[in-house]
């Protein structure tokens, strides 16, 4: 799994070929997102002072449901939308191999440095991003990284709004 994990950090196509033709690799894929929800809640609390255990439910919950959401949008919109010839995709493979794309997402654990942690945000949004549109682009068998790129904007438009909408509620239970 961890070089898996390396193999996706650097953008290596064969290893997000590798994730999508295991269909066991699903496991591994959950394990990572909570991973990153994990760095992501941690940096949030040293922070923030806000409460670890609220924080880390919240993180977890809200980025498996997060991940699972936007693999389902990507494959709609990468198969019905902005279908090629060569597309053929179901949830699993997308899912798989974004998963392993949420690997730069780690860097949010440094969130909490002072004057610089927003950096180390930033750029693992962008680094995430980067690996989306490269995971995107192999599990819809694409052969243009634009085309996965506009697979992920447009699926980030109906993905955000739901996020928004979970955020908001969970705030009030929480």
């Amino acid at each position: 799994m961890i070089s898996r994990m390396i193999g996706a950090a650097l953008l290596r196509s064969e290893t997000f070929e590798e994730v999508e033709a295991d269909s066991n690799a699903m496991v591994q894929a959950l394990i990572v997102v909570i991973l990153v929800a994990i760095a992501g809640a941690v940096g949030s609390f040293l922070s923030e002072e806000s409460s670890i255990i609220g924080a880390l439910i919240f993180g977890v919950v809200f980025s498996i449901v997060s991940w699972a959401v936007w693999a389902l949008v990507a494959v709609f919109v990468g198969t019905k939308i902005l279908k090629t010839e060569d597309t053929e995709a179901d949830w699993g493979q997308v899912a798989r191999c974004t998963g392993f794309a949420q690997t730069p997402g780690i860097l949010s654990i440094l969130v909490f440095v002072p004057t610089v942690g927003w950096l180390f945000g930033l750029v693992g949004l962008a680094w995430r991003m980067a690996a989306m549109v490269v995971a995107i682009r192999q599990s819809l068998d694409y052969t243009s990284t634009w085309r996965a790129f506009f697979v992920i904007l447009i699926s980030a438009i109906p993905v955000f709004i739901i996020n928004a909408i979970a955020f908001v509620v969970l705030s009030l239970v929480i």
